[in-house]
């Protein structure tokens, strides 16, 4: 009775040495496909039975999307995407009228002096350091205004007005003071001017005459 027993321990302990060092091998990989990233996996690739992965691995030629390789002419003008259902439109070669490419006359008094006061006044304010500036400037001084540097504002005694009081340095009285933000005159009575408080006139060119001619 004792030896069989010892014959049944034995036989188990061989079975669990066996066991241990041949384990059971994996049926198969977490993904269903072993070695698709390996060198097997290019079988698929180079039997072309998948669409999907051959496409993904060797491109697409390019012929079928519709492109001729062997045109001179650049494909971008026939060719705008492969996703597109219809070709782009054809860019069209237009010629510029020479109308457009007249050159615009320079600045001068005789343009400038054709001019409206509201007119001048708007070169002035919108044109911020352009020659036309300069040019709107000269004008509205010739017509009797003057830029008072401190208000930023254009002002004129007003018309068959005299001074209250006049000095060497200065004046008071009555006087149209252009408002910017209204864009109207504005009366000021008993206004206190001072001369060394206006702007000088500007350097201007000024060749062309009344008559609008000259460059």
């Amino acid at each position: 009775g004792g030896g069989g027993g010892g014959g049944v321990q034995s036989s188990a302990g061989g079975d669990a040495k066996s066991g241990s060092a041949n384990p059971p091998k994996p049926t198969g990989s977490p993904t269903g496909s072993p070695d698709r990233f390996g060198l097997l996996g290019l079988l698929s690739v180079i039997r072309m039975s998948d669409p999907d992965l051959t496409t993904l691995a060797l491109g697409t030629d390019l012929t079928t999307l519709g492109l001729n390789l062997n045109s001179p002419d650049p494909l971008y003008k026939t060719f705008g995407s492969p996703w597109a259902d219809t070709p782009p439109r054809p860019e069209l070669e237009l010629l510029l009228p020479a109308c457009y490419s007249v050159q615009v006359a320079r600045c001068h008094l005789g343009v400038f002096q054709k001019f409206q006061q509201e007119t001048l006044f708007y070169i002035f304010y919108s044109m911020p350091g352009d020659e036309a500036q300069l040019y709107a400037a000269d004008e509205l001084i010739a017509r009797g205004w003057g830029f008072h540097k401190e208000l930023k504002a254009w002002l004129m005694r007003v018309a068959n007005t005299e001074p209250v009081m006049k000095t060497e340095r200065g004046e008071r009285g009555s006087f149209w003071i252009f408002d910017v933000l209204s864009w109207e005159r504005v009366r000021k009575d008993n206004f206190n001017l001072q001369y060394d408080q206006l702007e000088v006139r500007p350097q201007v060119l000024r060749g062309g005459g009344k008559d609008g001619g000259g460059g």
